[in-house]
């Protein structure tokens, strides 16, 4: 019985986390990315290089929660029969997809903070009177 009651926990935790995305994240997507088309100030950026840093420690909780669940699974497999390897491996399918999602937010976050620094030296040498090459650096005008 208590096996069954934990088979049917980690069962509903596995479809859980392997559910396709809700109608709402995919209207977040759609608007973060307009967002990331739309983004002219520095603070346009910050703001997008915040929320990709939010995202990835999303992630990182979740590829915590399935490392803790494969864990699980390789200590306990036998508790699970013939199931026991295809849980195993969805789950580790689930970490790689978690941990890829997770250094694409960084690199996102990354991204923008540095749009946001050159935006921000653009914005500066213009005020100064200055004017900026196409590599971002001033030099007076004439």
């Amino acid at each position: 019985m208590k096996t069954r009651r934990i088979f049917a926990i980690l069962s509903f935790s596995l479809l859980a986390a392997c559910a396709q995305m809700s109608p709402h994240e995919a209207v977040q997507n759609t608007n973060i990315r307009r967002a990331a088309q739309n983004a002219r100030t520095p603070s346009d950026h910050d703001a997008l290089s915040n929320y990709f840093e939010n995202a990835a420690k999303e992630m990182q909780t979740k590829v915590d929660e399935q490392k803790k669940l494969l864990e699980y699974y390789e200590e306990k497999g036998y508790l699970y029969g013939r199931q026991a390897q295809d849980l195993k491996s969805h789950t580790a399918a689930l970490l790689h997809k978690y941990e890829a999602n997770v250094e694409e937010n960084i690199r996102e976050a990354a991204a923008h903070r540095q749009m946001a620094l050159e935006q921000a030296k653009r914005e500066y040498a213009i005020r100064e009177g200055q004017t900026v090459n196409a590599e971002g650096r001033a030099h007076p005008s004439k």
